[in-house]
């Protein structure tokens, strides 16, 4: 384990006894959720991966040190400071950076990832993945989270893609990298607060244990990350969906927001401008992933036949 790295107590015993571990990233904690809606999503996935069979492990930087799992005075404290500036929002590339300087940080899908196959965590649970950006410029914009993807064996529980996102070059950039979508209980390719991207998964499964048989073999055979696309549980209506964005958008373009500030800020003026039931349904599918990534992750400890 690198350097300053510190594990919870209750997630070093899960992993010394080979207990199943859902890893949690924390960037929907500190910058894609306001205070309190937060904390009190964060604290129902936490009983969400526990009430699906598994050990929780919220994964977050606080005062320099990497967390693997944070105990409730740190989870109260990164989701109250979330809206001070003083937390930052820390991705793959960032790591040494916000441990060198001491600093706070809420970790993006990409951040948690590699810390999740440091330490042997076999599922992540988030909302949505980071893609390919919509954008009416040319430019690139295209998430860590897909190159992190690539390069970890570790399956990600999510309601597909980001709906700020192109969801068909996101897909494609996931063909690109070797990462399959398997649903769950879906056909289609969930986009976030939508129920279709208009795409289709690879292939559809029915079962957790259907689920750990297929991502064993997967891993038997030199594969890395996989996507388990789920669901959500609520969904916006698409119309209103595409206005509210479009509107988000220029806004953003107009007040020249972009890089780590371009997805925080489009959330929010999603949740405004809807009235709220982004924020709802965002919340959700945060929580019903967690869950499902909580069976999942059981089911594969029962397996381990990749080790």
């Amino acid at each position: 384990m690198p350097h300053g790295w510190s594990v919870h107590h209750t997630v070093a015993t899960a992993l010394q006894t080979q207990r199943s571990v859902v890893a949690l990233e924390s960037a929907f904690l500190t910058h894609g959720l306001p205070y309190p809606a937060n904390l009190e999503t964060a604290q129902a996935m936490l009983e969400a991966v526990r009430a699906g069979g598994s050990v929780p492990a919220i994964l977050a930087v606080w005062q320099g040190r990497v967390c693997i799992g944070i105990d409730d005075e740190i989870l109260s404290r990164l989701a109250e400071t979330s809206a001070s500036g003083q937390v930052r929002k820390a991705s793959r590339r960032d790591l040494a950076l916000v441990v060198e300087q001491a600093a706070n940080a809420g970790l993006t899908v990409a951040a948690s990832l590699y810390i999740a196959a440091q330490m042997g965590i076999r599922v992540l649970a988030t909302g949505g993945l980071g893609g390919v950006r919509r954008s009416d410029v040319a430019q690139w914009d295209v998430s860590a989270d897909l190159w992190e993807l690539a390069q970890q064996p570790v399956a990600v529980v999510c309601s597909g893609a980001k709906s700020l996102m192109d969801a068909e070059a996101t897909w494609e950039w996931l063909e690109t990298l070797s990462v399959p979508v398997i649903g769950w209980d879906t056909n289609d390719w969930p986009a976030f607060v939508l129920r279709s991207s208009g795409l289709r998964v690879l292939a559809e499964a029915h079962s957790a244990e259907e689920l750990a048989h297929w991502l064993c073999r997967h891993w038997d055979h030199g594969g890395r990350g996989i996507v388990v696309a789920v669901a959500p549980p609520m969904a916006l209506d698409p119309a209103e969906h595409e206005a509210a964005l479009r509107q988000a958008e220029r806004e953003a373009q107009q007040q020249g927001i972009h890089g780590p500030h371009w997805t925080p800020f489009i959330l929010r003026r999603l949740a405004e401008l809807t009235g709220g039931r982004s924020l709802e349904a965002n919340r959700a599918l945060l929580v019903h992933n967690a869950q499902r990534a909580g069976q999942l992750a059981q089911a594969l400890a029962a397996i381990r036949t990749w080790e």
